[in-house]
């Protein structure tokens, strides 16, 4: 990161503190915390409802199913249709989080990349493309997902 980005940021969160008369380590306390709340908790424990329930090959296997279709009958997708491309792109990109996660941990039968080795997402590298506790991840990174979209904003 540069000097300049730096100060930019330093500058944009001192403006932050300034407009809301909070010191800025409250600000970042706070954010930490809710970011835990609302993301990191629920990531975690829908990955393990999900392992438990056995619903993560399942429920990706049906939605990429359904995804690759090709709907002939009309040019504008239905609301269903629409609905299921968007959460199978979610999927793609629970796919990608997941492998990312896993060769960075070592984790979800991914092999653990050393340090320094820039990530490059694979495809075809598994023969039955999601398996065991990938699908239950991108099942976890889908709802949480989908929490998120559902969450209150504020009107700030």
């Amino acid at each position: 990161m540069s000097t300049r980005s730096r100060q930019g940021y330093k500058n944009a969160l001192a403006s932050l503190a300034a407009r809301t008369g909070v010191p800025l380590p409250s600000l970042i306390i706070s954010f930490a915390i809710v970011h835990e709340t609302t993301a990191i908790v629920p990531l975690a424990g829908i990955f393990f409802g999900a392992k438990y329930l056995g619903v993560g090959e399942r429920l990706v296997g049906f939605v990429q199913t359904e995804t690759h279709i090709e709907t002939a009958s009309s040019d504008q997708p239905s609301t269903t249709e629409w609905a299921r491309r968007k959460v199978g792109t979610w999927i793609d990109e629970g796919e990608v989080w997941a492998e990312k996660v896993g060769r960075r941990y070592g984790i979800f039968g991914y092999p653990k990349t050393p340090k320094g080795v820039k990530f490059e997402p694979t495809k075809g590298e598994r023969e039955s493309g999601v398996a065991g506790d990938v699908a239950n991840a991108v099942v976890a990174y889908t709802a949480t997902k989908v929490s998120v979209t559902r969450r209150p904003t504020p009107l700030w």
